[in-house]
């Protein structure tokens, strides 16, 4: 398969992967706004649960990144859509975003990375930050606490946010801030009340919280 350039318009493409394609969505800056010298790359949930590029909380992370001047990859991991391959708890997920990264980097050696992952999602990104060194980690409801995922070893980057709903009915809220306090270098936490998993009528707030939060990460130029 030949290497697809990265598309200056919105774009669905395959990519090849470790386990054969993968379906990536490409999206530039909203119109507007002033581009950035960035690229965010963000993971989608569980894949055995129906999670894919196109669930609503990944696209709205996309969207407020892109409403900052930020172009946007999204993809399937191994088994999903068009992605070639079979689950594999995470472990061969984090080779999928690698090759995603190793794609961006490659037709954009001009911009920085930032990594976003949504549950299952924010676990791989995590696990893959401390080889892929993004500038900036977003992580929307990490599965603390859920088997078999292991967070004792990420090496998450110093300018890292994590959002988690408190009356999240799939991840335990107080695991996620129990062992966030216990990290020697915490997060930026925003805490969102009365909210579930999925945002539930909380999609607009959550939004708002990330360009607050990131806002002030945000370099200048363009690629």
């Amino acid at each position: 398969m030949q290497t697809p350039p990265f598309p200056h318009e919105s774009a669905t493409l395959l990519l090849d992967g470790p386990a054969g394609p993968l379906e990536v969505a490409v999206d530039p800056a909203a119109a507007g706004t002033a581009p950035r010298p960035l690229v965010a790359v963000i993971c989608h949930p569980l894949s055995t649960d129906g999670g894919s590029m196109h669930n609503k909380v990944v696209t709205v992370v996309a969207r407020a990144l892109r409403e900052l001047g930020i172009a946007t990859v999204r993809f399937n991991f191994r088994s999903v859509g068009a992605s070639a391959g079979n689950y594999d708890s995470g472990v061969g997920e984090q080779d999928d975003l690698r090759a995603v990264v190793a794609w961006v980097r490659a037709q954009n050696p001009g911009c920085g990375l930032w990594l976003a992952g949504f549950s299952f999602g924010a676990y791989v990104a995590l696990c893959a930050s401390a080889a892929l060194q993004p500038q900036a980690l977003i992580s929307v409801a990490p599965p603390v606490g859920r088997r078999p995922w292991d967070f004792s070893q990420v090496q998450p980057p110093a300018n890292w946010l994590v959002i988690q709903g408190d009356a999240d009915e799939i991840v335990d809220a107080q695991a996620v801030y129990q062992w966030l306090q216990a990290l020697p270098a915490p997060p930026q936490l925003v805490r969102m009340p009365d909210t579930s998993h999925f945002f539930h009528r909380k999609l607009i707030d959550l939004r708002g919280a990330i360009q607050h939060e990131v806002r002030r990460w945000l370099p200048d130029g363009s690629c």
